[in-house]
């Protein structure tokens, strides 16, 4: 029994005539005759009794009616909520970043997307800039979050909407935990735990170091770090003291540790980032519209 048949029925059925059924469904006399025929002899019953100028619904016609018009009806529904309903989407969108807060702002993209799409997964690769930008550029990322200064020249990017502010991770009980913040002079003579791009060679384009001035080659850096957490339980174990971006080590009243900001302050800004002339998966694609509404007037112009 073809769907379309029982749309012809049901027309058949309200026009009491063939004739005016046919020039409803714009087909031709004979052809709805026939499939109405092929559509009694399917069911093996008599639908209609038919007449020279119009036609009766038996019992079995009635019956036929009834149910045809509740298939209709379930299928008209169903492909309404279908039809309103966002295409079905699943995939993978792999991120990499420094640790910084601004993955907050990125969680609320993904979080806004899970409405609409709950079938989309993330994978979140954690690094500094060389780690995260040697993944994207082997196409291991589709995108990248990278703490400023960086080279941004081979990439489309958006600038994030927040600023991480770098500081001093201590012990409580340290001597320079009874400071409010901490100025240059106060990390010449004690040992540091500085992140290796903190460390790194090329200082044109390193905050830090030019923060720090013409002293910053003095420096005691005991250790170097690649993520924050392991740095804090240096720090914790009587090392040093960490220069790190605020809020991504605990220092809660339950913590023996604590932040001081750099004096003068110092701001980094951030962008989320993707090779240029990407070819995006869907999801992908889905997630970075997302970024763009969300961000649209930090979109770079590059």
């Amino acid at each position: 029994m073809e769907f379309r048949v029982l749309r012809y029925f049901l027309t058949v059925a309200r026009e009491g005539s063939i004739t005016r059924a046919a020039d409803y469904l714009h087909v031709t006399q004979p052809t709805l005759s026939r499939q109405l025929k092929d559509l009694e002899k399917s069911l093996g019953k008599k639908l209609f009794i038919r007449s020279s100028h119009h036609i009766i619904l038996t019992d079995e016609g009635i019956l036929l009616r009834k149910r045809a018009e509740e298939i209709i009806d379930m299928v008209n529904k169903t492909e309404a909520e279908f039809n309103s309903m966002e295409d079905t989407i699943s995939g993978d969108v792999y991120i990499g970043s420094g640790e910084t807060e601004a993955m907050k702002q990125i969680s609320r993209v993904a979080k806004d997307l899970q409405l609409n799409y709950p079938n989309i997964r993330y994978h979140l690769y954690s690094g500094n800039e060389d780690d995260v930008t040697e993944r994207l550029d082997k196409g291991l990322l589709d995108f990248g979050i990278l703490i400023e200064p960086a080279d941004l020249s081979k990439y489309h990017y958006i600038n994030i909407p927040a600023k991480d502010v770098w500081g001093v991770v201590m012990r409580k009980d340290s001597p320079l935990a009874f400071k409010d913040s901490i100025q240059a002079v106060d990390l010449v003579n004690v040992p540091l735990i500085c992140s290796r791009q903190v460390m790194k060679e090329t200082f044109s384009k390193n905050e830090f170091a030019d923060w720090f001035g013409e002293d910053f080659d003095k420096l005691n850096v005991v250790t170097t770090y690649n993520l924050a957490y392991n740095a804090s339980i240096m720090v914790e174990g009587g090392i040093g003291y960490a220069v790190v971006l605020d809020k991504i080590v605990n220092t809660s009243n339950e913590s023996n540790l604590c932040f001081r900001p750099l004096e003068p302050r110092l701001e980094s800004g951030l962008n989320i980032v993707w090779k240029k002339h990407q070819i995006f998966s869907t999801a992908a694609d889905i997630f970075i519209k997302k970024i763009q509404e969300k961000f649209s007037n930090c979109l770079s112009d590059e």
